[in-house]
C-alpha cells in the first residue's frame, strides 16, 4: 500500500505482486499484454538491504535441508562460482578486476550509481580477499533503491511518448536449486532464455547484465555469446548499485533508455534471481 501511494497510481484497475526481482513483474505484465488482458501497466520494484542482515536473509531462500543449515552467505556462494570459473581455466583474477574497473569507471557517468571510481586493475588486485578468490572490488554494494517502468501496447506506446523501446523478445529459465548438480562456471538457463528471446537473430550493440559479482559477467557474456564489440553495462551495472529486488528491472530500464536515446538500435537486458545465477531472464529491446 505504501508503495502504491508513492508511485501515485490509486486506485489501480488491477494489482499483482511478484515475490522476486521486478524484472519478473515486467514479464508477468508483458504476458498479460500478449493475451489482450491489458494495454498498459506500471511495473515497479523496490528493495532495502541496509536494515537487516542480508547474509541471513539470503541463506533462508536456499535448500532447507542441505544448504540453509550451513548459513552460507551470498559472497561465499559467489566465491564458489568464481573458483569454479578459475579452475575451469576460463578466467583469471585479473579478468575479474578488469570487469570491476570498467564497470565502476563507466558508472562515473551514471548519476544513480552508488559506487564509481577510476582505478587500475593493478590497484584492485592489491586488495585483500574478502572470501577467496573474491576481493572487495568484485562485490556489489549494499543498496536501498527502487525502479519503475511503464509498459504500453501498440498505438498507446506511440502516443504516450517519443520513440518507445519495443520488447521484441523475452524469456526466462531456471536451473536446479542443488548447487552440486550444476556446473557453476556456465549458465545454461541464460543461454536457453537467450534462444527463446531471439538474441542471436540480429546483431546486438549493448547489453545490460545483472551480474552482482564481477565473475558472473564473464559467465553471462559467454552464455549470451556477446562479442567484444558489444557495450556491456555502460551504466556500471549491479557493481555500481545493487538494490535487491530491483536491480534486474533496472537493467531492463537502462537498456530501454539507451535504445530511446539512440545509443543502441538493439539491446539485451538480463536479470537473475537465486544463488549463482540460478534463474535468468533475457529481454531484447529494439528501436522503432
Amino acid at each position: 500500500v505504501t508503495a502504491l501511494d508513492a508511485v501515485g497510481v490509486w486506485p489501480p484497475r488491477a494489482e499483482s505482486h511478484v515475490e522476486m526481482d521486478g524484472a519478473w513483474a515486467l514479464y508477468e505484465a508483458w504476458v498479460q499484454m500478449q493475451e489482450g488482458e491489458i494495454d498498459a501497466a506500471l511495473v515497479y520494484a523496490f528493495g532495502r538491504s541496509s536494515p537487516g542482515d542480508l547474509g541471513e536473509v539470503m541463506a533462508l531462500q536456499l535448500d532447507p535441508y542441505y544448504l540453509a543449515p550451513l548459513w552460507p552467505d551470498p559472497v561465499s556462494l559467489a566465491a564458489l562460482q568464481a573458483r569454479a570459473l578459475l579452475d575451469a581455466g576460463r578466467a583469471t583474477e585479473a579478468d575479474f578486476a578488469e570487469v570491476a574497473a570498467r564497470s565502476r569507471r563507466d558508472a562515473l557517468d551514471n548519476p544513480n550509481a552508488q559506487v564509481a571510481h577510476d582505478r587500475s586493475v593493478d590497484e584492485l588486485l592489491a586488495e585483500d580477499y574478502v572470501v577467496e578468490p573474491l576481493r572487495r572490488h568484485t562485490l556489489p554494494p549494499i543498496t536501498d533503491g527502487a525502479a519503475a517502468i511503464v509498459l504500453a501496447a501498440g498505438q498507446k506506446a506511440e502516443t504516450w511518448g517519443d520513440g518507445p523501446a519495443w520488447i521484441t523478445g523475452i524469456d526466462h529459465r531456471i536451473e536446479t536449486h542443488a548447487l552440486g548438480a550444476r556446473d557453476l562456471s556456465s549458465s545454461p538457463s541464460t543461454r536457453k532464455a537467450a534462444e527463446g528471446a531471439g538474441v542471436a537473430d540480429r546483431p546486438v550493440e549493448l547489453a545490460e547484465l545483472h551480474a552482482p559479482f564481477a565473475p558472473q559477467e564473464l559467465i553471462l557474456r559467454d552464455a549470451l555469446d556477446l562479442d567484444a564489440g558489444v557495450a556491456v553495462n555502460p551504466s556500471g551495472g549491479a557493481l555500481a548499485a545493487n538494490p535487491l529486488m530491483a536491480a534486474g528491472l533496472i537493467r531492463i530500464g537502462e537498456a530501454a533508455a539507451a535504445v530511446r536515446a539512440g545509443r543502441a538500435r538493439r539491446a539485451v537486458a538480463h536479470a537473475t534471481s537465486g544463488p549463482c545465477l540460478q534463474q535468468n531472464l533475457v529481454c531484447v529491446l529494439e528501436a522503432p
